[in-house]
């Protein structure tokens, strides 16, 4: 589905000439058709799944946040500017992200599910939470809410 939503979506800048749109959509048609390439020794051959996708697209988030704090240190604010602009384009491929009152109730569950009463028990609470909210959730921010709620 994602991908023919990209498609979809490169056309559609296409038409209505929207540069930054086309540009940012060509870089994940890259990534992803390089990521495809790289499955196939692995025996998939019809192309990566859509949670990869999903990763793929915040990992190329993440960059380009990283890639904006460099550039207003450095003082290339139109960069910045540029890089805001691709991630715009991105998130419309992304599932919703969970609010901090949605991800709050979420870890209380996930810590009454697992039994965890100390911070040694985060990596079970961390795995149930990425399996059942990958793509949707910010795994950071809920480090620390488990930690807070842990009481360390």
């Amino acid at each position: 589905m994602l991908r023919t939503d990209l498609t979809e979506a490169l056309k559609t800048a296409m038409k209505s000439r929207d540069l930054r749109a086309v540009s940012t959509v060509r870089l994940i048609l890259a990534a992803l058709k390089d990521r495809d390439i790289a499955a196939r020794p692995k025996g998939v051959t019809d192309g990566i799944g859509e949670d990869e996708i999903v990763e793929m697209l915040h990992k190329m988030v993440r960059q380009r946040r990283e890639s904006i704090e460099l550039y207003e240190k450095g003082g290339r604010l139109e960069l910045a500017q540029q890089e805001q602009e691709e991630i715009g384009v991105i998130e419309r491929f992304l599932p919703k992200q969970m609010s901090e009152a949605e991800m709050g109730e979420a870890v209380t569950a996930a810590i009454g599910e697992t039994g965890a009463t100390t911070i040694k028990d985060m990596g079970k609470i961390m795995g149930l939470l990425k399996q059942r909210f990958a793509g949707r959730m910010d795994f950071g921010k809920a480090g620390q809410l488990v930690k807070q709620k842990l009481g360390t």
